[in-house]
């Protein structure tokens, strides 16, 4: 139908036709999946939930006389330095410490980025590996985006092509990375947006893949990799669609151009800080097909409801659940009605894929064709603790 150039020509003069996914969804209910495909160029897409397995590298420049930074605190949240001599990797969920060395859940990396990207300043405390290149044994000052040479997102796991819906059919409550579960299935959260999902939308990667770029955090971003635990291979409904988690997608994007809107820390109580994270994804209307993956609806697409009270790897489920019947806020296991919340603002994600969609006609956003494709064929494999042990002979 169309060629990606052709796309951002149009882009670039202003005459591109972008459709947020759900505009796209509502127009093939009007008109089916062929005329809606000749009448749009491009379909954004957006999430903002918790991504936990984010973080940000930093680069402080060299101190006079120099450092080999080996221990770093910033606002008392450790910030890994095991490689270059003033490079850092803060991650989003590290805790903080106290001075007496105890740790508060309540503040962590994700609370320091978030900062950062506000243009806030924070403390910075070092301890160097005195060697003859690098003298200097300590260093403390502050430090702010503007005061630091690279500051980048780099985000080992973001964008789960789908999730779970967490339960507790035990009797306590529990505290868990979607927020507190009551006892006996009191309630329920699931975490993915269900039909305006990016990933969801693109079940088998066809659109995106190394290289591409998309909306991160208020600027522009990058998809580097498969994500951490990709699962490309988990069980599929007819429509191409997982039934679970799957494929997952590392991420990276200059932190200097975000917006504190897009990059907002949190706290899950009892267990600890994460990141909320505002992640869009533009695809080009290059054939019929895609319109034809981007019209699923949420009625289509399901999600597994697991429960945590068996502490274990694999834990039972109560089955499959529709993302149609978890929008209504009510589910229904083993005959009790259960209520059920959102851990992603399904409100942000729309704003996520309406802001994307501004860029594209503003000519601010071109499309990227991937360098290369997302594999498709990774298994998962699990680390066993008591499993059977190597006999060397």
């Amino acid at each position: 139908m169309r060629t990606l150039a052709e796309i951002n020509e149009k882009i670039t003069a202003g005459k591109a036709t972008v459709w947020t996914v759900e505009q796209l969804k509502a127009r093939v209910a009007e008109v089916g999946v062929p005329q809606a495909a000749k009448e749009v160029d491009v379909i954004t897409t957006g999430t903002f939930e918790p991504m936990e397995s984010s973080g940000a590298i930093i680069n402080l420049g060299h101190t006079d006389p120099p450092i080999k930074i080996r221990s770093c605190w910033i606002d008392g949240v450790l910030a890994y330095s095991g490689f270059g001599a003033v490079d850092l990797y803060l991650g989003a969920t590290q805790p903080a410490e106290a001075q007496d060395g105890e740790v508060s859940r309540e503040r962590g990396g994700a609370h320091v980025i978030e900062d950062l990207i506000a243009g806030k300043s924070v403390h910075l405390r070092a301890i160097g590996q005195v060697t003859d290149c690098y003298p200097r044994s300590s260093f403390e000052t502050t430090i702010s985006s503007k005061t630091i040479n690279q500051f980048y997102l780099f985000n080992p796991r973001n964008l789960y092509q789908n999730f779970i819906v967490g339960v507790n059919g035990g009797d306590r409550p529990l505290y868990t990375y979607l927020g507190p579960l009551q006892p006996r299935l009191q309630n329920a959260v699931y975490s993915n947006g269900g039909a305006i999902s990016p990933l969801l939308n693109d079940p088998e990667l066809q659109q995106v893949g190394i290289g591409t770029r998309i909306f991160l955090g208020g600027g522009i971003g990058y998809i580097t990799w498969e994500g951490t635990q990709h699962f490309p291979l988990q069980k599929r409904l007819p429509n191409q669609t997982p039934i679970g988690p799957a494929a997952t997608l590392a991420l990276i994007g200059d932190a200097k151009q975000m917006s504190p809107k897009w990059v907002r820390a949190c706290y899950f109580k009892n267990y600890g800080p994460s990141l909320m994270l505002g992640v869009g994804v533009a695809f080009p209307v290059l054939q019929e097909a895609i319109v034809q993956a981007c019209a699923v609806q949420d009625k289509e697409l399901v999600a597994p409801v697991v429960d945590f009270s068996i502490p274990r790897r694999v834990r039972p489920t109560f089955g499959l659940v529709s993302y149609a019947q978890l929008k209504t806020g009510r589910i229904s296991i083993e005959g009790k009605t259960v209520r059920v919340a959102p851990l992603a603002s399904l409100y942000l994600s729309r704003q996520v894929s309406l802001e994307l969609k501004q860029w594209i006609e503003a000519g601010q956003f071109t499309l990227t064709e991937a360098v290369a494709p997302i594999p498709m064929d990774r298994t998962f494999v699990p680390q066993d603790r008591w499993g059977s042990q190597m006999t060397l002979e």
